[in-house]
């Protein structure tokens, strides 16, 4: 089984010039707690509640100007559509993520996975490993 078939493909995603107060908004009425930076359809960091609070609150920037620029983690990790549920599954207990951008091969947005979408999967199992390594302080 491939991502593509468990992943949710409506997307929310913010752009680069998106205000912190838009973002922090928009994850409050979603109630998420990430959401991903596209520039031109392709995926160039994400902007997490924590990124938020973290790189604009604690840092004193005024959240009335700040944008996901300001916030975002760069160096996102993502997954492709055509990937084994198990690899991803791998790859998300390695790297201690609960959730994934799903990109083409052209690497556009097209998708985004959670590690609750995959125990959906029959592979509760390789879930519920995968959380426990990603549950690991200091992994």
């Amino acid at each position: 089984m491939n991502i593509q078939e468990v992943m949710t493909p409506d997307v929310s995603y913010v752009g680069l010039d998106t205000p912190i107060l838009e973002i922090a908004r928009k994850m409050r009425d979603a109630d998420i707690g990430s959401t991903p930076v596209v520039d031109q359809d392709r995926v160039v960091g994400m902007v997490t509640d924590r990124d938020i609070v973290v790189r604009v609150v604690a840092e004193g920037r005024p959240t009335q100007t700040s944008t996901a620029r300001d916030a975002m983690s760069p160096g996102v990790l993502y997954c492709f559509e055509d990937e084994p549920v198990e690899d991803v599954l791998d790859k998300m207990g390695d790297q201690q993520i609960r959730r994934l951008p799903v990109v083409n091969r052209d690497k556009r947005l097209v998708g985004f996975v959670s590690l609750g979408d995959l125990s959906l999967t029959g592979k509760r199992r390789a879930a519920g490993e995968a959380l426990q390594e990603i549950s690991q302080p200091g992994h």
